[in-house]
């Protein structure tokens, strides 16, 4: 083998050790880069936990974005419910807003639940909107309806209209960080991060709860 020879050989073999070395570090970046990427969908996932039942440190997390217009949303909402209470000591459920556009009284229905959560009725305000959807969903008198359900839960109606009409922010918030978590229909479901989109059977969910580590 002569010199020449040789020399070409060794640039062939150094040319492959490059790019092997590149393709590499390659790989590794990518990974690093799913890796933050994940983190940050969590940290999204859990930015607003003030509607929330259960223990935080529960081994299932269940995060719902949802629409109170959405007649799948109050299809859903009787088997969270029921299977959540009956797993609560493993399950921690948050409940986020995400009315769709497609929805009239949707986002005011939020606005609503969220103005009956700073006087502590959430969660009966959540529950009327859904078993009364047909009442309202369509109205275009929406906010009277709204008003007249927090006087019958008994909340001071001129504060509710006032923290009504400033809570589009808040709702507007968990519209925006369902969109940076890949949501576009309801409900979306993310239990311990992983989606499920639309109504989860009963057993279904149940199984997912006892099989989500």
């Amino acid at each position: 083998m002569n010199t020449n020879t040789k020399f070409f050989i060794g640039i062939g073999l150094a040319t492959i050790l490059l790019v092997v070395a590149g393709v590499f570090l390659l790989n590794r970046s990518t990974g690093q880069k799913s890796e933050v990427e994940g983190v940050a969908d969590q940290a999204v996932l859990s930015a607003n936990t003030r509607h929330a039942i259960g223990d935080s440190n529960a081994s299932v997390k269940i995060v719902e974005f949802a629409d109170f217009q959405c007649p799948a949303c109050k299809a859903a909402h009787p088997i969270i419910k029921k299977v959540t209470a009956e797993n609560a000591d493993k399950v921690y459920f948050v409940y986020r807003h995400y009315p769709l556009p497609s929805h009239k009284n949707g986002k005011v229905a939020s606005q609503a639940a969220e103005a009956a959560g700073l006087q502590g009725k959430f969660w009966e305000m959540h529950n009327l909107l859904y078993e009364k959807q047909s009442e309202w969903s369509e109205s275009n008198k929406a906010k009277e309806v709204f008003e007249s359900y927090a006087a019958n839960l008994g909340l001071d109606t001129q504060k509710f209209k006032d923290d009504m009409a400033s809570a589009i922010g808040t709702v507007n918030q968990d519209y925006a960080d369902g969109n940076k978590v890949g949501v576009s229909s309801t409900p979306t479901f993310f239990i311990n991060g992983q989606k499920y989109s639309g109504v989860i059977p009963e057993g279904k969910l149940t199984e997912l709860i006892n099989t989500t580590q």
